[in-house]
């Protein structure tokens, strides 16, 4: 897509927001993000993965948020050039971080600039649900604080439904594991959500599964810088993309994969519509196969480096060809990485809504 840069706000010292416009409104659930393709001389384009801290409903306009990182090659790029009237490259809004029910009770943890999904959830919440929000907010000191003042707008709007506690290193010390436990100690029964730095968000998971929160009721965002090039030559027409995944199918199979030679079937839904398909070749990724077959399934970096082609198998096995972002709790649950995926039972059913 192409999204033209309407305002350019500066939020913190070193974070800025993008606020951008479709020419139509582009569909997407809270906690999403959207990949952009940010100019490079050394290789045309490189993608970037940068969350939505906007929320359905409360506008068509779309907004991210980068924070400026040392040696961001993607974040310093887009603070120090992006201007109002420029134009984005970007893949639709991807992701699996996003809460299944806006009326639940949500319990919230961000450090840094991983507020950015964890506000559009929050918003989202407060706007379209009626259940109750507390996010624990962690950052070096107050002048690192994204959105400040549009947190304080918040919890003055909805005093008995959205508590906003902030942890700031140069007053409290680093947050620790029993920190976050004794944080979350009497809301058990809610549906976290954690994103932030590696340490921050292992610290915060480490406590949610001291005091037995499920594995369904943790939900964790990660990036990992994608090394690839998902835009192709930015062409428009996403066919050629399309035919060249098909010819640069890999002869090396997954470690301990067993080979198969004939097809396998695969069966789901994708954006709430059903399909079957009985000729899913044993070579070739199920992003691959689904996009083959005119699905517009959801991907961004195409090498296992994100979640953004995500889905659950419900039925039947897949092996992934690599895997960076999933943990343990992940493939335990179901969840694999479309773009990775290839088939090892006879039959396969998989979901996109789960």
């Amino acid at each position: 897509m192409k999204l033209t840069v309407v305002d350019v706000v500066e939020e913190t010292g070193d974070a800025r927001s993008l606020v951008l416009e479709a020419d139509e409104p582009v569909p997407y659930r809270p906690g999403q993000f959207l990949t952009v393709a940010v100019p490079s001389d050394r290789t045309g384009t490189v993608a970037r993965c940068y969350s939505l801290s906007s929320t359905p409903h409360e506008s068509d306009l779309l907004k991210i948020t980068v924070k400026r990182t040392v040696e961001g090659y993607g974040s310093n790029w887009i603070c120090d050039n992006v201007q109002p009237g420029q134009t984005l490259t970007v893949l639709p809004p991807s992701g699996i971080f996003t809460p299944a029910d806006l009326d639940a009770d949500l319990l919230l943890f961000a450090g840094g600039s991983g507020i950015t999904p964890v506000i559009s959830i929050a918003k989202a919440a407060l706007s379209q649900g009626n259940g109750k929000v507390l996010l624990v907010y962690a950052n070096r000191d107050e002048a690192s604080v994204i959105f400040a003042q549009e947190l304080a707008e918040l919890a003055d709007k909805h005093p008995d439904r959205f508590v906003v506690v902030h942890w700031l290193e140069s007053v409290q010390g680093l947050p620790t594991s029993e920190h976050m436990k004794a944080l979350a100690a009497s809301f058990t029964d809610r549906d976290a959500f954690v994103c932030g730095p590696g340490p921050f968000m292992s610290g915060v998971v480490e406590a949610l599964k001291a005091l037995g929160f499920p594995r369904e009721r943790r939900h964790q965002e990660k990036f990992i810088s994608l090394g690839g090039n998902p835009f192709g030559d930015l062409a428009d027409d996403v066919s050629g993309e399309i035919e060249a995944a098909e010819t640069e199918a890999s002869d090396e199979d997954a470690p301990g994969t067993p080979l198969r030679i004939a097809p396998a079937s695969v069966e789901g839904d994708l954006d709430g519509e059903p399909f079957s398909f009985d000729d899913w070749a044993p070579d070739k990724p199920l992003l691959d196969f689904l996009l083959s077959k005119g699905l517009k399934a959801p991907y961004s970096c195409r090498e296992g480096n994100c979640s953004a082609c995500a889905c659950l198998v419900t039925d039947g096995e897949v092996v992934m060809k690599n895997n960076d972002v999933l943990d343990d709790d992940d493939l335990e649950d179901g969840i694999r990485l479309a773009c990775q995926s290839l088939p090892v039972s006879d039959a396969v059913r998989i979901t996109y809504s789960g």
